[in-house]
């Protein structure tokens, strides 16, 4: 009886073989680590924009907002002035 077992287990295992090697087996896991790793890279790449386009953004509102306050304490020192 335990014959019968290992032999259908030893026709299971080589169905499974062939049905992994049929799917793709390790040169389909390859191709996509291969891809999962340059999407991967876009991502960094993406990101990488983002940050420089946003500290640009953030520079400009900070010189805007610097300018606004100098342009506001002189307007004021004015007032005080005539005043």
């Amino acid at each position: 009886m335990s014959a019968l077992a290992l032999i259908i287990s030893i026709i299971a295992l080589i169905i499974a073989i062939m049905a992994y090697q049929k799917v793709g087996g390790v040169a389909d896991l390859k191709k996509q680590t291969e891809i999962l790793s340059n999407i991967g890279e876009a991502i960094v790449k993406a990101t990488n924009t983002l940050r420089e386009k946003t500290a640009d953004v953030l520079d400009k509102m900070e010189a805007a907002l610097r300018a606004a306050k100098e342009t506001k304490a002189g307007k004021k020192k004015e007032g005080k002035e005539e005043g």
